[in-house]
């Protein structure tokens, strides 16, 4: 993840100098362009949500039963098909998020919106945690009408649980088009764990969400 918007974030040099599968160093092949995800089968809903460094935010939404699927990728700007390194320059205006995709059966909305608030700093826009910039600001992307008025009245009753002093600043905005993020960044916390555990806790992302939150995260 980006310190700023040209300064590379924790675990970029690892995640992009060393291979993958592999452990040597190799320089990243450039990524196809990506299209837009298509819209759910039948039965099954979507939700967008941005907590800055997405492979994080992957996580969180993978516990909950009911979720069917999580993809990593960039939304809120007005390129086509953005690379990782235009959107981590903070050119394109995208930033950072994962498109959840879930069983409305088994998994409620309401649901979803709770494990977004207490996966992020909703007291500030301009980035999460160690990862500054923009392209790691957090928001709600509503994709109807039911959603919005949901996450509006997720965040007004967040405003009054909090067990902090600051307001809660994070935006509630209308979807835009999603562009899933390169293969490499998908299950990456699955993938590599100890890079992972080794960014999560030098960013202080789960120090800072204890803090922030308490027993609400339990």
């Amino acid at each position: 993840m980006k310190f700023s918007f040209r300064i590379p974030r924790l675990l970029d040099i690892l995640a992009l100098s060393l291979a993958i599968t592999g452990g040597s160093p190799v320089l990243a092949q450039p990524a196809a362009p990506s299209k837009p995800l298509p819209p759910p089968p039948a039965g099954l809903a979507v939700a967008t949500f941005a907590a800055g460094c997405f492979w994080c935010v992957e996580e969180a939404f993978d516990k909950l039963p009911g979720v069917v699927s999580t993809t990593s990728g960039y939304i809120g700007g007005t390129q086509r098909s953005p690379t990782y390194e235009e959107v981590s320059g903070g050119l394109t205006g995208h930033t950072e998020a994962v498109q959840v995709v879930f069983d409305p059966a088994k998994l409620s909305y309401e649901r979803l919106l709770d494990q977004f608030w207490v996966n992020h700093d909703p007291t500030t826009i301009g980035g999460q945690f160690c990862d500054m910039g923009p392209h790691y600001r957090p928001s709600i992307f509503w994709h109807d009408e039911a959603q919005r008025q949901e996450a509006e009245a997720s965040k007004a009753k967040y405003a009054k649980l909090k067990t902090f002093k600051a307001s809660i600043v994070t935006p509630i905005v209308k979807a835009g088009d999603f562009w899933p993020a390169e293969a490499y960044h998908q299950d990456y916390y699955k993938k590599n764990p100890v890079r992972y555990r080794f960014y999560t806790s030098g960013c202080g992302r789960y120090a800072r969400l204890d803090e922030l939150w308490g027993k609400l995260r339990k």
